[in-house]
């Protein structure tokens, strides 16, 4: 393998998770660190750590030249920028090649192409997978716009073209509000990413988040099934599962086809995510955009398939072809994923940083924690908010909300208020049990359930 040293751009769960994968392979890891997080677990595990930068993350993990400076003066021979931060940065992926690095993730032109929106969009269906009724490309001006859309038919999804994490988009239900809406959502997109485009989407009333999961080496590209992520909280996810208890066979050997079809097409190396809407009222599905990059929920994969995604990406980086045909891929039982935030849901959901005074993690078959958390740990104000990740895996979809339940009652972080009472009031749920959720089914169930929300 051609990488020796490895460093690590990112933080938190996700720095701690890699560095295991890297120890696995033998791998030496460098972690970077801001000021605010010397503490940190991925710092305690990594062969060395270095300092990149002040707590402000534009200062220390956005902060392209200080992270590049840091990985070359270490001797690392390739970065992993993990999710979030520069991840999905192409210009980053780039700058780590023109430095004689590797960059564990696709090239930065992949990137670029599937990072915008409508880029991704036309991409998708030049290799036949079917998109959402919309735009053809970036629109022109507002009222240019307004025509499209009611072409389109109202509702719409007024969309940012370089968007992500839910910022950017703007719901309109008729003509009249739809100038107001993308103004808006081209402001909001402007100041988050420096790019005010947008595009149209017909907006799919019930719909549900359906993603599958892909590895590609640049020549060939497999998929390892699916997920779904219809609960939504403000368009960011916070309980997955895999697979999706709402496809049929035939329309999941179609969506996953379609997957590697458009990750084929691209030249995809590494691990990547293709999302798609699934309208429950037709049983269509339709391509939304593409993550370049390892996801947040990867592990509910690893539980269905027994690949180690994050391993899988590394010696796919190191010049190593796929390890794994197709045909030697299968999905056994059902995985359920709830993201730990350190929030309060009971008060709106508050950021709750803090100090952890105790943690007792929940273990036993079929368990799994991935997390950043020890006792006396600091969670620093600077950040997102998540915690770690608790997983279950089980034979069927039932036994895995039982265990599940049985997780959630073990698990105790001392000292936070966390998002664990929503998840045991939402695995009592009838109707979560039952899997007659969607997109839009969250929110308007926290207004009607907050005094649940207690842990």
């Amino acid at each position: 393998m051609a990488i020796g040293k490895l460093f690590i751009a990112n933080r938190g769960e996700i720095a701690v998770r890699i560095i295991r994968a890297a120890r696995d392979l033998g791998i030496r890891t460098v972690q970077a660190y801001s000021a605010a997080d010397a503490n940190a677990l991925a710092v305690q595990l990594a062969d060395e750590a270095v300092e990149i930068g002040p707590p402000a993350a534009k200062k220390s993990y956005l902060n392209v030249e200080a992270v590049l400076k840091a990985a070359r003066t270490s001797g690392a021979d390739a970065v992993h920028p993990g999710y979030g931060f520069l991840a999905e940065n192409s210009d980053f992926a780039d700058a780590v090649e023109a430095a004689g690095m590797i960059f564990v993730g696709p090239t930065g032109d992949t990137i670029r192409t599937m990072g915008d929106k409508a880029a991704a969009r036309a991409a998708a269906q030049k290799a036949g997978v079917p998109t959402v009724p919309g735009s053809d490309g970036v629109i022109g001006d507002l009222a240019e716009a307004r025509n499209t859309a009611e072409t389109i038919g109202f509702p719409v999804m007024i969309k940012a073209s370089a968007g992500g994490g839910g910022r950017g988009i703007r719901i309109a239900d008729n003509a009249e509000a739809f100038e107001a809406l993308a103004a808006q959502a081209s402001s909001e997109a402007l100041a988050a990413f420096g790019d005010g485009s947008l595009y149209l989407e017909k907006m799919i009333t019930r719909a549900r988040h359906i993603e599958v999961q892909i590895l590609g080496d640049g020549h060939d590209a497999v998929h390892c099934f699916e997920r779904e992520c219809s609960l939504q909280r403000r368009r960011q996810k916070v309980w997955e599962e895999a697979p999706s208890a709402a496809l049929l066979p035939e329309t999941r050997s179609r969506l996953c086809d379609s997957a590697v079809s458009l990750a084929r097409s691209v030249g995809y190396r590494g691990a990547g995510t293709i999302e798609y809407l699934y309208d429950d009222a037709t049983g269509e599905f339709y391509f939304i955009e593409m993550n370049t990059r390892i996801q947040v929920e990867h592990p509910l994969t690893e539980c269905i398939t027994g690949i180690d995604l994050v391993a899988e990406m590394i010696r796919i980086a190191g010049g190593a072809r796929l390890s794994v045909a197709q045909s030697d891929i299968a999905s056994r039982g059902h995985a359920i994923e709830v993201r730990l935030n350190a929030e309060d849901p009971a008060n709106g959901f508050m950021p709750f940083p803090g100090e952890v005074a105790s943690l007792r993690v929940p273990g036993g078959p079929g368990v799994r924690f991935d997390h950043m958390l020890y006792p006396g740990y600091q969670i620093p104000p600077f950040y997102d908010s998540l915690l770690g990740k608790l997983i279950v895996w089980s034979d069927s979809r039932e036994n895995a909300m039982i265990r599940l339940k049985g997780a959630l009652s073990e698990l105790e972080i001392g000292g936070l208020k966390t998002t664990a009472g929503l998840f045991k009031a939402l695995v009592d749920d009838k109707q979560v049990a039952d899997g007659d959720v969607h997109t839009n089914w969250l929110e308007p169930w926290l207004e009607t359930n907050s005094s649940r929300l207690t842990e």
